[in-house]
């Protein structure tokens, strides 16, 4: 099976059919775990798979996934794993027809948002794939000349005037939107700085930007995730997540 179809069963089993066994079918050693809350290896995944499947009130409702190469990257919610409902995106790689590595991002779902958009809804199929290479370009040079490299003169090229939903729950829609919010943060002592991009992973109109940097001061990862429409920026979703000083498996979040 391809990629996309491997990851694609494996969640299901294992979060949809409770069936912690699928860890022995579709994953495989060394599994390098990148969550900052679970070891290494695939008998600390299997344990967790084993105590969610206890849990009657775990769910997990997948919205978006993306396939690029030997990279697959799904956005949904998970019920019943944190206090209240998170948005998460889970990145999983492919080696040989297993699943070998995983990294995640995960924040507490907002019910109320700026722009009256939920975190997860908006299209979730992908589209116009013979522009996958140049929407993953696009991308790739805002995150590095705006995000990183702070030249906030060349944000406006990346969209088509003010035509910009927005998923994020404190960013009303709009490129005016965004830079209100941004100003509104800085004001309050909160500035978002990006300081290193990991990953631009696509499929399609679908970029998922995998970045770290600071918000307010704290070590923060950024998942954002673009939908690409006519060569512009035309909806932004995301999750953000405090980076703890140790892990427990040893890796970094990236």
């Amino acid at each position: 099976m391809d990629n996309k179809t491997l990851v694609l069963t494996a969640v299901r089993e294992l979060f949809g059919d409770k069936d912690a066994t699928a860890v022995d079918r579709y994953f495989a050693e060394p599994y390098i775990q990148h969550n900052p809350n679970v070891p290494n290896g695939t008998a600390a995944l299997k344990g967790l798979a084993q105590g969610l499947a206890q849990n009657p009130a775990f769910k997990y409702d997948l919205v978006r996934v993306i396939a690029d190469g030997d990279i697959v990257a799904l956005h949904g919610r998970y019920t019943g794993f944190l206090p209240q409902p998170a948005v998460a995106f889970d990145i999983f790689r492919v080696q040989d027809g297993k699943i070998v590595e995983h990294w995640d991002c995960i924040q507490i779902e907002a019910t109320q948002t700026a722009s009256g958009r939920t975190m997860l809804d908006g299209p979730a199929e992908p589209r116009d794939r013979d522009h996958t290479e140049a929407n993953k370009r696009l991308v790739r040079d805002l995150v590095n000349s705006v995000f990183i490299g702070g030249q906030m003169d060349k944000l406006p090229g990346f969209f088509a005037g003010d035509a910009y939903l927005q998923h994020n729950p404190n960013v009303p829609d709009g490129l005016s939107g965004l830079g209100q919010a941004m100003a509104a943060m800085a004001q309050q002592g909160m500035p978002m700085r990006v300081s290193k991009n990991h990953r631009i992973i696509g499929e399609g109109d679908f970029v998922l930007s995998q970045s770290e940097g600071e918000m307010g001061g704290k070590p923060v990862a950024f998942y954002d995730l673009f939908r690409i429409e006519a060569g512009k920026i035309a909806e932004h979703w995301d999750v953000i997540q405090d980076i703890p000083s140790q892990t427990a498996s040893g890796n970094a979040m990236f």
